[in-house]
């Protein structure tokens, strides 16, 4: 399918990024579904069409990704947008320094910051409606620059791009050793501990008050119970809740990047989602990743590493080209390339495992900005 990613990484150039790209037609098909949404002119609140472009085009520029910004800024240039008042301006001013925050800082934007719309006149369904569009550009500047990057390093090896089409075991440039658990690290399973990240179960309270499950509506009933078991008692949900169908094409994408059989072991996705929770500062995410990595692999002397220092992170040299991977492409995504995933090759990843990083990775750009300016994580 052409989609918004195809048309501006030219990857209908690049055979082996479609082939790897159609065999996560569902991951595709939710990214083009969710930006419908959230640009969609019909779309019902207070957030004028003007404004979420000028949102997506902002947050795409912040991230380094002119591609995607001039993407959003050719659409914006085509509404006849009316003239703001005054007070439209205020609004605007909080709306355009938060957004550029949670794009930039994703730490920083705090409770305060979060308030601060509430206070320049947003109702809570705008607050979430703006974050989930700021998380999502963040999110697809990633794709963007990983995607246009696997196109420029060109097509694996002809026997580890079948090999990965037809699910088999990637190659490995090291052989596996007998795991030797490290004698000062607690036993996998039980809780870590290391500047202030932990692989234990940890709650998550908001900022903004949440939907009532007795008063909600038949949608958000339906899109909760379709979303999490324990969604009708989880603050996250009840809050991303406020805008239902958003939440149910956000709910549809996650699913497909974090669950699609074959390419990357699921292991391997939860590694890249725990640096890029390290990275970004999200405590919670990092928590639910880490201990997932834990249930699959039976190790965490990899996480260990990761929350003492994520740079150099890694057991062995897959390891590191992942964690190396996710950490540039979080961080910097305008200067991400070639030589951030040529490591990765060279490490054995095929095509659709390298997708499946760039997938994982940018995920979690949105993921993380919900998480850390909606609300904050709290001790069981």
């Amino acid at each position: 399918m052409t989609d918004t990613i195809d048309r501006l990484t030219h990857a209908g150039n690049a055979p082996h990024v479609q082939a790897a790209r159609a065999l996560r037609t569902k991951a595709t098909a939710a990214t083009q579904a969710c930006e419908d949404l959230l640009l969609a002119s019909d779309l019902p609140g207070g957030l004028p069409l003007a404004e979420r472009l000028a949102v997506a085009q902002a947050v795409a520029a912040a991230s380094g990704v002119p591609a995607l910004a001039a993407h959003y800024g050719g659409q914006l240039a085509r509404l006849a947008a009316p003239a703001s008042t005054p007070a439209q301006d205020a609004r605007w001013q909080a709306i355009a320094r938060f957004s550029q925050l949670l794009a930039t800082e994703p730490a920083a934007a705090d409770r305060a910051a979060l308030l601060a719309l509430s206070e320049a006149g947003l109702p809570v369904p705008d607050v979430v409606l703006l974050a989930q569009l700021v998380g999502f550009a963040a999110y697809q500047a990633r794709l963007v620059a990983g995607t246009a990057a696997l196109a420029a390093l060109g097509p694996a090896a002809r026997d580890a791009a079948q090999g990965a089409a037809q699910g088999s075991a990637p190659a490995r440039t090291e052989p596996d050793a007998p795991f030797i658990h490290p004698a000062n690290l607690p036993a996998p399973g039980e809780p870590l501990r290391i500047n202030g990240y932990t692989s234990e179960t940890l709650g998550w309270t908001a900022w903004l008050p949440v939907v009532n499950p007795a008063a909600a509506s038949a949608e958000q009933i339906a899109v909760l119970d379709a979303s999490h078991p324990k969604a009708r008692s989880s603050d996250f949900y009840l809050l991303l809740a406020h805008q239902p169908r958003v939440l149910a094409e956000r709910s549809e994408a996650f699913n497909a990047i974090m669950y699609a059989p074959r390419g990357l072991p699921r292991a391997e996705r939860e590694l890249a989602t725990t640096v890029v929770s390290r990275i970004n500062g999200c405590v919670y995410c990092a928590s639910v990743h880490a201990q997932r990595f834990e249930q699959l692999a039976k190790r965490n002397d990899v996480i260990a590493q990761i929350f003492t220092n994520p740079d150099g992170a890694g057991t062995t040299a897959r390891e590191r080209a992942i964690v190396w991977a996710s950490a540039a492409l979080t961080r910097a995504p305008g200067r991400f390339g070639v030589q951030h995933l040529a490591p990765l090759r060279a490490a054995g990843l095929a095509d659709l495992e390298l997708l499946d990083v760039v997938h994982a990775t940018a995920l979690f750009a949105w993921a993380n900005r919900l998480m850390l300016n909606l609300g904050e994580a709290t001790q069981p």
